[in-house]
């Protein structure tokens, strides 16, 4: 009977050690992880930022027309933005990714790839681990309308102002992405953005959502945008 009684508080002890070190892994490590692999998407974009600066283009011959710009495509889970909420703090700020993939969202932001272009016209939806994964959105739920949310993708600055939210929905309500989203309250088009998280903080049966509209741009060139200048 002893001997049954040790075997079974010895499982409980390893059964114990283990759920608290999965713990650690799930609130520490990957956070640890997640962090370096943000950072280094931002490392990497101001490297590319900072070679195409060195290297522009060749310019447009005189009387020649360069015809109407075109932002070039996104590549699957490669970083081509930053994004800043002062409302998050003044030292918030993570790299956004082309696609919302398991393995894309571990590094950063995820934009939804069949929604618009940064600054373009239509809906740029963009998605983030509440939780685990470095907590991008952790505190998700303190932005208010009026808040700004800016974007660069190293030539021009993109202030956009919340206009609704945080709404709560369900993972199925995908049409909160929508060109046009019927529940944020706009009734045309326009140039919209649209984040997305989990609720509730540990879990997924939820999203919380927030609308907003491109408030202001400027080149880089000119300096941080007012939203951002403390």
């Amino acid at each position: 009977m002893r001997v049954v009684v040790r075997t079974v508080s010895e499982l409980c002890i390893t059964v114990g050690s283990l759920i608290v070190l999965f713990v650690v892994y799930v609130l520490f490590w990957t956070g640890v992880r997640a962090n370096g692999a943000m950072d280094h998407q931002i490392d990497v974009l101001k490297d590319q930022w900072a070679k195409q600066t060195a290297h522009p283009a060749a310019t447009v011959a005189p009387g020649a027309s360069a015809g109407p710009r075109r932002p070039a495509p996104y590549v699957g889970g490669r970083p081509f933005a930053i994004m800043y909420i002062p409302r998050l703090g003044f030292t918030w700020n993570k790299p956004v990714l082309e696609d919302t993939a398991v393995s894309t969202l571990k590094k950063g932001l995820g934009h939804y790839a069949n929604t618009a272009q940064l600054g373009q016209e239509g809906n740029f939806a963009v998605a983030g681990h509440r939780r685990t994964y470095g907590d991008p959105f952790v505190d998700f739920p303190k932005l208010r309308p009026g808040d700004a949310v800016v974007l660069t993708d190293g030539t021009t600055w993109f202030t956009y102002r919340i206009d609704k939210g945080p709404y709560k929905t369900v993972p199925t309500d995908v049409e909160v992405i929508d060109p046009v989203p019927r529940k944020s309250g706009y009734t045309r088009e326009g140039r919209y953005l649209t984040l997305t998280t989990c609720d509730p903080e540990w879990g997924h049966s939820h999203r919380l959502i927030v609308w907003a509209h491109l408030d202001s741009t400027q080149p880089v060139e000119a300096g941080k945008p007012e939203a951002l200048r403390r």
